[in-house]
């Protein structure tokens, strides 16, 4: 078993103020390893996001951190005149020889960003609200990243989105059954053999490539403590080219229901449809620019897919051992698919609302 990351060691190569103090585990993500660190000064304490590149998932480090460097620098100067512009883009932290990551003695890849204060993510949405605040962030990334100029970013992870190769990876998983669950797991199995057909609409409808963040999360995106409005995207490592209805699909995802990812009461699981219009129009009022007539249509329809995308994701995962996702229990990861599941059915219950809602605010 490989050693914990040594995230002291590289705290010391980073030109943080001050001294460090203290340096403890951040947030609950999947895939990366996050750190708060705080240093001392004469002054207030400052702190920083310290984060270790997991590269089990992100093969090629160097090319995230390119596509990191080319995102956060093109916001930046684009937040330049906004009110409140330096909380308004993810600022990293050089290292003391002028890079923008550091490579460690065992080969693992580190980066900082100054911590934005008075700012904070939140797992679920509590209100329309927040979900509108939310949406209109992501599609002001989109926007605003609409303007990067060539060359075209890295693909830090190939095919992310693509869904019928990741059903083509859950069938693989399922014939391998190298963990002995597909019988445990055969209810999720068959709901997800009869959904097989969605899984290509949206790359044969000939939607045009986007720079999408390809992780709209809603706890990607801070909101600021005092006012409610979202003040920055996070979590940078998957924005590459990909189709802006990725984006707006995770957000479904995320968003529209109460419960959490991989809530094991299945009653609490339904897409709230206040909150899919709070989407809808949030995102529309920053992206609306942009997007084509074709996109527009299948806003309700990615909201479907993306989530039974997420959910093949877990069930694959699932299947193989575990070996993608952090898991904390047993079944974890079946937990989080059937959760995905249960809300694709919410969804296809209020399709045709959804849609009608599109039109009626696209018209």
């Amino acid at each position: 078993m490989s050693s914990p990351p040594d995230a002291r060691a590289a705290a010391s190569q980073f030109e943080f103020r001050g001294e460090v103090s203290a340096i403890v585990p951040h947030g609950n993500g999947h895939i990366n390893d996050t750190y708060l660190v705080t240093c001392q000064t004469q002054g207030a304490p400052v702190r920083y996001i310290l984060q270790h590149i997991n590269r089990h998932v992100f093969r090629d480090p160097v090319a995230v951190m390119q596509n990191v460097e080319r995102v956060t620098a093109h916001l930046a100067a684009q937040a330049t005149n906004q009110h409140d512009g330096e909380r308004r883009a993810l600022q990293l932290i050089p290292t003391h020889d002028g890079r923008d990551w550091q490579v460690d003695a065992q080969g693992e890849t580190w980066r900082a960003y100054r911590f934005i204060e008075n700012a904070r993510t939140y797992e679920t949405a509590t209100s329309t609200e927040q979900a509108f605040q939310a949406a209109r962030a992501f599609g002001r990334f989109q926007q605003q990243l609409s303007t990067l100029p060539p060359p075209r970013l890295h693909e830090t992870i190939p095919d992310f989105h693509n869904t019928p190769k990741r059903f083509a990876a859950l069938e693989a998983a399922i014939a391998a059954d190298v963990a002995g669950r597909a019988a445990v797991a055969k209810p999720e199995i068959d709901f997800a053999r009869a959904h097989e057909s969605i899984t290509g609409i949206l790359l044969d409808a000939g939607l045009p490539e986007r720079i999408t963040h390809n992780d709209t999360k809603f706890n990607n995106v801070l909101l600021d403590d005092k006012t409610g409005e979202a003040v920055c995207v996070i979590d940078l490592d998957t924005v590459m080219p990909g189709l802006a209805l990725y984006d707006f699909g995770d957000m479904v995802r995320t968003t529209t229901s109460p419960a959490a990812e991989d809530e094991q009461d299945l009653s609490k699981v339904a897409m709230q449809f206040p909150m899919f219009e709070a989407l809808v129009r949030g995102y529309l009022e920053s992206a609306g620019v942009f997007l084509t007539p074709a996109e527009r249509k299948y806003l309700a329809f990615s909201g479907k897919l993306i989530t039974f995308e997420i959910g093949i994701r877990f069930l694959t995962d699932y299947l193989a051992g575990d070996t993608y996702f952090k898991v904390h229990r047993e079944r974890h990861n079946l937990d989080r698919c059937r959760t995905q599941f249960k809300l694709v059915e919410s969804i296809e219950r209020q399709e045709e609302e959804m849609n009608r809602l599109v039109e009626s605010l696209t018209r």
